[in-house]
């Protein structure tokens, strides 16, 4: 393991070696019956994990390809209310905007969404509403039930980026009325980047497009979906890894999962609070912190050259803020396959930074973190 650096990030995350195996083979006929099991087998396990009942489509694409299969379908000439608050929200708005005619319902990243704006705005007739659930630039959980019913209410679709959420925390698609649900396959569930999949409700359906994109082409997909099959050449050995995280994630099961992910994020932000470091979002009473990820102020005087640049020297790699809040942040994943041994061996890193920076942080945050793990 010492030539492989150890991806402590909100995506992409260390693969376990089952799914990296799985790869490791000749190729198969995409038209043929064993690819046809491999997609059958897939569909079947996303939906469980997903927690829908709603058709289950995969493309050859990352998460982004996602999001622009949903909003290409299902918003085109539409009034969509994009609720932002952080990169990913906003990468939803800058999607619609190819599409339809969108407006940014905006808070500062990692602050609660201005939800009485979007009543507002569904009382003046916007169709669609997107958010993502888990946004890890902000490393913040949004409330997706509630503006699930703020949007049943008013009868507009419900497009959601689950994309660092679904395979590691509660998600409930049908539950909350998500019209559209999204992930990619290189967060939670620990497979290669390069997939995404997406979930789609018969209302959504019903409001599809007359002209969807060649390529994202939603219709044509569910169509071939019903033959195990793709309409384009898909990505098989990727398609092989996915079924083999899917496989991994049920036999943990989904409880168990979602517990771990919840066990390993309070391990971060217990540490964060002994060491005396700020957390950058500022959840209320709907919205809440991130179980996938954390981010972390960094205090005055300290770079991230001193902490992320000397931890990447170590071996370990930590994400950094993006956009206007570079330099400010540093964010920890906790989501995937790992588990307590990666997740102190970071936490040991970055106190170990912090100290070589000459920074001397309040307490022993590793060991504070060694606590909430074997509790």
């Amino acid at each position: 393991m010492q030539n492989e650096s150890l991806l402590m990030m909100p995506g992409p995350v260390p693969m376990p070696e089952r799914v990296r195996f799985a790869m490791a083979r000749q190729a198969m006929n995409h038209r043929g019956a064993e690819f046809g099991q491999v997609v059958e087998e897939t569909t079947t396990m996303l939906k469980e994990i997903f927690c829908t009942k709603n058709d289950l489509l995969t493309i050859s694409g990352s998460g982004t390809a996602g999001m622009e299969a949903a909003i290409s379908n299902f918003c085109q000439g539409k009034e969509i209310a994009c609720l932002v608050n952080g990169k990913f929200g906003d990468r939803l708005y800058k999607v619609s905007q190819r599409y339809g005619n969108p407006v940014a319902l905006t808070s500062d990243w990692g602050t609660p969404l201005p939800l009485e704006a979007l009543e507002r705005a569904l009382e003046e007739g916007a169709e669609v509403v997107t958010l993502v659930h888990n946004e890890t630039s902000a490393a913040i959980l949004n409330p997706a039930e509630e503006v699930g019913r703020l949007a049943k209410k008013h009868g507009a679709l419900f497009i959601m980026d689950g994309i660092t959420s679904i395979g590691a925390d509660e998600v409930y698609p049908d539950k909350w009325g998500v019209d559209v649900a999204i992930t990619g396959s290189q967060k939670c569930l620990a497979a290669p980047a390069g997939l995404a999949a997406i979930s789609v409700s018969q209302k959504a359906w019903d409001a599809q497009c007359e002209n969807p994109p060649f390529y994202f082409d939603l219709p044509a997909y569910k169509k071939s979906a019903a033959k195990n099959q793709t309409p384009f050449t898909p990505a098989v050995p990727l398609y092989l890894a996915l079924r083999e995280a899917c496989a991994i994630a049920l036999e943990e099961g989904m409880e168990a999962r979602i517990a771990r992910h919840r066990q390993m994020a309070d391990a971060v932000r217990t540490a964060a609070d002994v060491w005396g470091l700020s957390l950058f979002a500022q959840p209320d009473a709907l919205h809440s912190y991130s179980n996938t990820a954390t981010a972390i102020c960094y205090p005055e005087g300290i770079t991230d050259a001193d902490i992320r640049g000397k931890v990447k020297d170590l071996g370990i790699e930590v994400s950094g803020g993006q956009d206007h809040i570079k330099g400010k942040i540093f964010r920890i994943g906790s989501m995937g396959a790992t588990g307590a041994p990666e997740l102190l061996a970071v936490l040991a890193m970055v106190q170990g930074a912090f100290k070589a920076a000459g920074y001397s942080l309040k307490g022993d945050g590793v060991s504070a973190a060694c606590e909430v793990l074997i509790a």
